[in-house]
C-alpha cells in the first residue's frame, strides 16, 4: 500500500508507482485532509439519553432477534 501526503502546486501531479504495482488495477483516492476532518459527525448525546425510545415490545423483539442471530453464528454451514 502506498500512502502519500502531498501539496500540489497546480492542478496536475506526477504520481510515482512502485514497480510491484505496475500492471495491476489500482484505486486512487483524492480528498483534502481538512475536508476529511470537517465531515466527521460528532454526537453530544450519551447512551442514557436514548432511554425509553423503544417500547417494551420493541425492545423484547429486538433482543429476541439479537439472540437468534447469535445462535446462527454457531451453526454448521
Amino acid at each position: 500500500m502506498l500512502r502519500m501526503t502531498i501539496i500540489p502546486g497546480g492542478n496536475t501531479y506526477p504520481l510515482p508507482i512502485p514497480a510491484n504495482y505496475v500492471g495491476q488495477t489500482l484505486e486512487v483516492l483524492l480528498y483534502s485532509a481538512t475536508e476529511n476532518a470537517e465531515n466527521k459527525v460528532f454526537c453530544d448525546k450519551k447512551p442514557s439519553d436514548f432511554f425509553g425510545t423503544l417500547s417494551a415490545d420493541e425492545g423484547e423483539n429486538f433482543q429476541n432477534y439479537i439472540t437468534n442471530s447469535r445462535l446462527e453464528w454457531d451453526r454448521n454451514i
